[in-house]
């Protein structure tokens, strides 16, 4: 049984822990105990998830597992085509490139809103905040968060509900990508501190074209290293 973090079947000693949550609660960090499982690479790409599978490792009821499944797989943390079993999808160099040209098209058409008024959503002002703390301090999970809040402001901030939609679903792979591969270790986080904040200055100036630069260089760099970590990695399965 996995019980929100750690596997029953590594503590044997450990008694069975009894949720006192409310549904909602419970689906909610079943959800969350899943998506962290699934982009930290402990459910590996290429695996399957089932209902039961949930069920019996977390021992709740395979409706409450269902949803969770389908949640996951409307962010694009699973792949599930007609009566298949949902699976953890496995991104190659090509699906790398699509994803951010998606990502890039959705963002800069925010960064455009944004600086046109010159207006810095607080909540990017904060994650940034976020991120330079998680630099500091090296910690890896902490900057992936805090890069993906950031990003999520900003659009966010653009006030539009189907372009915030859009950017919801690209990023669920997104955050795949930068758990599973790990690319952001190759570089500092002062590194991408640093470029968010370029990205910032460009729309507190209200300069749009000064945004999209900045933001395209950022998302170029994100990209360029998850391919080399892809080459790296298929290179050393190759032998």
């Amino acid at each position: 049984m996995y019980v929100f973090g750690t596997p029953l079947w590594h503590h044997e000693s450990v008694n069975r822990q009894a949720f006192s949550l409310a549904p909602s609660s419970l689906t909610d960090a079943l959800y969350q105990s899943l998506r962290r499982r699934i982009i930290n690479g402990e459910i590996a790409a290429g695996e399957k998830l089932t209902e039961q599978r949930i069920a019996t490792e977390y021992d709740v009821a395979r409706p409450t597992a269902k949803v969770c499944l389908e949640r996951l797989t409307v962010l694009g943390l699973l792949q599930r085509s007609a009566h298949k079993t949902a699976v953890v999808p496995e991104l190659d160099a090509d699906e790398v490139r699509d994803l951010f040209f998606s990502r890039g098209t959705v963002e800069s058409a925010a960064v455009t809103v944004l600086a046109s008024g010159g207006s810095v959503p607080v909540e990017a002002t904060e994650a940034q905040v976020l991120i330079e703390a998680a630099a500091r301090d090296g910690d890896f999970e902490r900057q992936v968060d805090a890069d993906i809040a950031f990003h999520t402001a900003l659009v966010s901030g653009a006030g539009s509900r189907r372009l915030n939609r859009m950017h919801e679903l690209i990023m669920g792979e997104v955050h795949l990508t930068m758990g599973r591969f790990q690319a952001h270790r190759s570089t500092q986080g002062s590194t991408i501190a640093h470029e968010h904040a370029a990205i910032l200055d460009g729309i507190e100036a209200r300069d749009p074209e000064r945004a999209r630069v900045h933001l395209a260089e950022h998302l170029d760099h994100a990209r360029d290293r998850l391919l080399a970590r892809l080459e790296a990695d298929a290179a050393e399965a190759a032998g």
